[in-house]
């Protein structure tokens, strides 16, 4: 099974029903969290379907936030949803169209273990940040903080063994603290920090829940959608008999995400080159 083959990420919508659901609500803790000052440029590489570019326009009061992704139909999203003092341009995050040290703070959500080279990455988004700017990021704590994909491949694997080539808590590793502290102090960045963001988020009825899953947008809807109807509906029971759903069909599910920062060292600081 190769694995890549299930990392589709080209539809906004469906990526929306699937995560946008908890993504937004981590977008707007993670910007609080930052404390940028008003008037600041903004970079968000990967941005996806925009929730880390929405909220940035609506929290952080921007003079300017850009949204760069390698994916067109999800800038067409983006675009859509997000009015300015944004915009968006078609990039990939290892060659970032802006001059070098000319952003107050170059962020990312979510995007970090789906690259291919993540230092080169994060090397990247420093060159873009100005001295003393700073650098940031968040992703999902695959390892023990996705209650719902912990669930799903789970079950997944009890019926299929080769289900396991495909789950993001073995594939990830960037989705620990000390693996963030470590790329980010690599990077020569300062004042390297981690923080957990958690959130929750209610379903009305388990159907609400599957019902993205069946878009192929991602590692598990992608192998989702790859199964004959009968596996999928084998797979749809044993998660549903997983989950912790109410007698009125309602449930609730926690994420946990690992927000990391750090600054690009000032010329003349301690530790500077």
């Amino acid at each position: 099974m190769t694995e890549q083959r299930f990392d589709v990420w080209a539809a906004g919508d469906a990526y929306e029903r699937y995560m946008g659901r908890w993504s937004r609500l981590v977008a707007d803790r993670f910007v609080d969290w930052l404390g940028v000052p008003d008037g600041a440029v903004w970079l968000d590489v990967g941005c996806g379907t925009g929730a880390l570019t929405s909220s940035v326009a609506r929290r952080a009061r921007p003079r300017l936030v850009v949204g760069a992704d390698r994916s067109a139909g999800f800038l067409t999203a983006a675009r859509t949803a997000v009015a300015p003092p944004a915009r968006f341009v078609l990039a990939d995050a290892l060659s970032l169209p802006v001059r070098e040290g000319s952003c107050d703070a170059v962020v990312s959500a979510l995007a970090l273990n789906f690259l291919p080279a993540p230092d080169a990455a994060v090397a990247e988004a420093a060159r873009a940040a100005r001295p003393g700017g700073l650098v940031a990021c968040y992703v999902w704590d695959y390892a023990e903080g996705m209650e719902l994909l912990y669930h799903f491949w789970e079950a997944a694997s009890r019926l299929d063994p080769t289900a396991a080539a495909v789950d993001e808590r073995r594939r990830f590793p960037l989705c620990r603290p000390e693996e963030l502290r470590s790329l980010w102090t690599a990077a020569g960045l300062d004042g390297v920090h981690v923080a957990p963001i958690e959130v929750r988020a209610d379903f009305a009825a388990f159907a609400e829940l599957w019902e993205p899953f069946l878009a192929g947008q991602g590692p598990a809807p992608g192998y989702v959608a790859a199964l004959a109807p009968p596996g999928r509906e084998r797979l749809r029971g044993a998660l549903r008999d997983r989950l912790p759903v109410r007698p009125d069909g309602s449930l609730t599910l926690g994420v946990r995400a690992w927000a990391v920062l750090g600054r690009k060292p000032s010329p003349g600081a301690p530790g500077a080159a």
